[in-house]
């Protein structure tokens, strides 16, 4: 029915602390006060224009100097955002194809919703794609530089598309010491691009992963809790980039040569507002380092469990952000993600700590501490998890 900071009510009077605070849009907390004022305030003036108005410039130069990428272009969600990105990085190479890695999720757009099959051979993830979506798409698996080398270097790939850590495999993938080293490397041999979607990552501070690892893609997506889960996507590039969206003009004076990008309501005055309001008044680096340290401490908290037990699991921890795998050892890559998962388990995982309080609302991504959570909420979260371990190993 409401949520303010890092709870929520439903309809039953039901109140939850939110540890994947609606799929991490909502990292900042519900009702921001910041967000909400600025929110108001410019559905008063206005909320759309179909113009720019001074909160995008104050956005653009703040995005610029926390991802350290000078031009930016804005839509609705980071799904659109880089479905622009792929256009453009098309028109800048001359070709067609994306390469992502396996395990990967960067949206609902047709050639990000490919994956393979149980025979290897690339098949549509969902229904109500084109037939022949799977020709448009290369995928290929995280932390392995030989298959990477080979599918880039046949000449065909416009854009690689990745999260400098992948965030949706029932847990976390990170990168192999010297992974990321050698894709920036390889993008630069092959003349492909090098696209980095920071949605989910962007949580770990200012600047998110790019600037935490000093990596150097040439576009980043970003969206979601960059303006406070008001809908918002953004995408930035270099000045090299950003030229091929010059636009022409024909002898009557009509715009031609375009770049399939741009929609009515993108930068509108509203998401604007909202996502300046969040960057400079919530998402401060303040509230960054107490996320760290709560994440910390829930990830220690859990690791400590799980040793007390004797249960053969692995925490993971980045930032915020912590969950668990059903292993020992972290895992590399999808498939040993796949190998691992134990899905009617995640579920009792997340039903187990609902009827305590703790809600989760994607099963086995593990919790996130949001910006406006407190020490006793994470500490309830580890009561719970202590409890549902004890119960699992009894006897």
């Amino acid at each position: 029915s409401e949520g303010h900071g890092a709870r929520f009510t439903d309809v039953d009077g039901h109140s939850y602390s939110d540890f994947n605070i609606a799929d991490l849009s909502m990292f900042c907390g519900y009702a921001p006060v910041p967000v909400v004022r600025a929110v108001a305030e410019c559905m008063a003036r206005g909320n759309q224009f179909l113009l720019p108005n001074e909160d995008a410039i104050v956005v653009s130069e703040e995005l610029g100097r926390r991802y350290g990428l000078p031009k930016w272009q804005y839509t609705l969600s980071a799904t659109q955002a880089n479905i622009e990105v792929l256009r453009v990085a098309r028109v800048v190479t001359g070709r067609d194809k994306l390469l992502v890695f396996d395990g990967k999720y960067h949206g609902h757009f047709d050639q990000a919703l490919v994956e393979p099959g149980a025979d290897g051979r690339l098949v549509a993830e969902e229904r109500g794609l084109p037939r022949d979506v799977t020709s448009h798409t290369v995928v290929v698996p995280f932390n392995d530089d030989a298959t990477l080398a080979r599918a880039l270097r046949r000449g065909d790939i416009a854009v690689v598309l990745t999260e400098p850590a992948l965030t949706n495999n029932f847990g976390l993938i990170l990168p192999e010491p010297g992974f990321h080293s050698c894709l920036r490397q390889l993008c630069f041999e092959t003349g492909t691009l090098l696209a980095l979607d920071e949605t989910h990552t962007q949580v770990v501070g200012p600047g998110g992963l790019i600037r935490q690892w000093s990596l150097e893609p040439d576009f980043v997506t970003t969206g979601k809790s960059i303006a406070g889960g008001v809908p918002f996507g953004a995408w930035g590039m270099t000045d090299n980039i950003a030229r091929h969206l010059n636009q022409e003009k024909g002898p009557d004076g009509e715009r031609t040569n375009l770049v399939a990008t741009g929609g009515t309501l993108f930068a509108n005055a509203l998401s604007m507002a909202a996502a300046r309001a969040t960057m400079l008044e919530v998402l401060t680096p303040a509230a960054y380092a107490n996320t760290q340290q709560l994440g910390a401490r829930l990830a220690d908290g859990m690791s400590v469990a799980v040793k007390k037990t004797g249960l053969p699991w692995h925490i993971h921890h980045l930032g915020p952000r912590s969950g668990y795998t059903f292993r020992e050892k972290p895992v590399r890559n999808a498939d040993e993600a796949r190998a691992c998962q134990d899905p009617l388990l995640a579920r009792l995982i997340r039903v187990w700590l609902a009827n305590r309080g703790v809600w989760e609302a994607i099963v086995g991504a593990g919790p996130v501490v949001p910006v406006p959570a407190t020490v006793a909420d994470v500490d309830a979260y580890l009561v719970a998890w202590q409890e549902l371990l004890e119960t699992l190993t009894a006897g």
